[in-house]
This record gives C-alpha cells, sequence and structure tokens, in this order.
C-alpha cells in the first residue's frame, strides 16, 4: 500500500522545466525596458553615437572614437572657416590705391622723358603717350638708324642712356621693345623682309638699354612687327616716316583685364 502511494505522489508532481526558458525571457524583456528608458534619457547626440556605435560593432565600420576625431575637424574646419578673411571692397580699396600710386609714377616719368625731349631739341623724333595699359615712348627710325639698316646710330646711343636711366626707377615694371616698318618691300642679304629689319631693329635697340645693369632682362622683350601695325597711311611719304619707329612700352602691373588689351590696340 505504501508502495503504491508513493508511485501516485511521483506522477501527480509537475514538470517545471518551463520555468527556465519563461525566466531568461523576462530577464530579455526587463533588460530591453531598462534600455528603452535609459534612451529616453540621453540626448540625441548619445543616441547617435550609440547608434553608430552598435552599427560599427555589427558591419566593422568605424566607432565612436573615429565618429568623435570627426566630429573634432569638422569643428576645427568650422573654425578655421570663421576666420575673418578680407573684404572685397578691401580689396578693391587696395587695388585702387595701388593704381592710383601707379598712375602718379607713370605721369611722372611722362613728364621726365618730355622735359628731355625739350630740352635736345627732339620732338620731331620722339613723343609719350600715357593710356590705360601703358606709358608708349616713340621713337622715329631716323633717329636711331640709317635707311634699311639695324645698327644703332652712335649719337642715338645717348638716347638710349638717358630712357635706360629713367627706366631703372622702375624695376617692376615690364618693357616691350617694338620695331615697325613701312609698307615699302625690303629683300637684301641681311634683311629678307620688313619682318626681320623691324625685329633686328627691336633687338638691337634694346641691347643699348641693357647695357645699364641696373635694369632686368628678365623684364625686357623685343618684338617686329613689320609693316602690320601703322599709325598712318603708306600712301603718303610723311605717313611711310611715322610708321617706320621703334615704341619702348611700359606695361601697367595694375590695369583691368579689359584695359592690357590696349597694349595689343596700341600697335594696330
Amino acid at each position: 500500500m505504501s508502495k503504491k502511494n508513493k508511485h501516485q505522489d511521483h506522477e501527480e508532481h509537475n514538470d517545471e522545466s518551463w520555468l527556465l526558458p519563461y525566466s531568461d525571457l523576462m530577464t530579455l524583456l526587463l533588460a530591453l525596458f531598462i534600455v528603452l528608458f535609459g534612451m529616453s534619457t540621453v540626448d540625441a547626440q548619445k543616441f547617435q553615437e550609440m547608434s553608430e556605435a552598435f552599427q560599427s560593432v555589427l558591419t566593422g565600420g568605424s566607432g565612436v572614437l573615429d565618429q568623435n576625431a570627426m566630429s573634432s575637424n569638422t569643428k576645427t574646419s568650422n573654425s578655421d572657416s570663421e576666420l575673418p578673411k578680407p573684404s572685397s571692397d578691401g580689396l578693391m580699396t587696395k587695388k585702387n590705391e595701388l593704381k592710383r600710386q601707379e598712375q602718379q609714377n607713370l605721369e611722372a616719368l611722362k613728364k621726365q622723358l618730355d622735359t628731355y625731349i625739350k630740352e635736345n631739341g627732339l620732338t620731331d623724333d620722339l613723343e609719350t603717350k600715357l593710356n590705360q595699359s601703358q606709358l608708349m615712348i616713340t621713337i622715329s627710325d631716323k633717329a636711331l638708324f640709317a635707311s634699311g639698316e639695324a645698327v644703332v646710330k652712335p649719337e642715338a646711343r645717348q638716347l638710349a642712356k638717358a630712357i635706360s636711366t629713367m627706366l631703372q626707377k622702375f624695376p617692376d615694371y615690364e618693357i616691350i621693345v617694338s620695331g615697325h616698318t613701312d609698307n615699302v618691300p625690303i629683300s637684301t642679304y641681311e634683311f629678307p623682309s620688313n619682318w626681320d629689319l623691324s625685329s633686328v631693329r627691336a633687338l638691337n635697340f634694346m641691347k643699348i638699354l641693357l647695357i645699364n645693369t641696373n635694369l632686368d632682362p628678365k623684364k625686357f622683350s623685343a618684338i617686329g612687327y613689320g609693316e602690320y601695325h601703322p599709325v598712318a597711311g603708306n600712301d603718303t611719304a610723311v605717313g611711310r616716316a611715322q610708321n617706320r619707329r621703334v615704341e619702348v612700352s611700359i606695361i601697367r602691373k595694375y590695369a583691368d583685364s579689359s584695359e592690357q588689351l590696349g597694349v595689343t590696340a596700341a600697335h594696330e
């Protein structure tokens, strides 16, 4: 009888193994509620960092430290962008001041050249012109060369020396020496064309200027235009004489780009 009762008690004992997964589930739910509660109390930045940290773990991407470094770099970049920069008005004012000073300097040089021309009786052979792109000194070919020749006359060397002395006060300016002829063809062993004659004349006069060692050769260039940039008609002797010339141009540094086009237009 006693054995039978023990067997019945054992059969009536319930299986409680289901409590283990149930307790695990409750633990997970509790942890979830704790996380949700914690998330509700952190600010948006912390939530973003936490989200990116989980993403980094799951995907192998950059973590919170990398994100913080990026944020630091962004702040540094923003800080640099906040540094004061020169205003466009300030730059324009500075440019206008430089142009004003340049205008005064070139006007003073023109006055000095005009005085030299007048005092030396060269008004028929030299003239100066100041425009928005350059100060140009125009020298008649007969003041520098014999007809059809490119060797600078001995007496013209004094003129070249005087011009070079004045130019050395403007060491930062580009100087262009250009040669021009009339349209009468030339065909000699030395000069097959007017191109050759005008080019060699410009080069030879530039070399005389550069005897002055105070001038910087890097600022100088020589150009031959031949007969293709006349300043007068070639149908008269007077016009042809005006076209045979050497020009020494002091190019402005602070002219506008549109004004710089006048350097080319001045020879047309």
